[in-house]
């Protein structure tokens, strides 16, 4: 899971790997599997970041 801050400054947790695609325009958009969208303040590469963080933490060796 991965926060993402809406327009109104209230953050959401999403579980990253539902995301199906994100576009710049110029608000980014995410777009879930459901079918149900996000327009978020943080660019496309901030997202990515935060998504490499949480799978590096998810999946590295303890």
């Amino acid at each position: 899971m991965i926060y993402i801050t809406r327009l109104n400054d209230k953050e959401v947790y999403i579980n990253s790997d539902l995301i199906e695609c994100m576009e710049e325009t110029p608000d980014t958009t995410i777009t879930l599997t459901t079918g149900k969208k996000f327009i978020v303040k943080e660019t496309i590469d901030e997202i990515v970041e935060r998504i490499i963080e949480f799978k590096r933490k998810t999946y590295s060796e303890r």
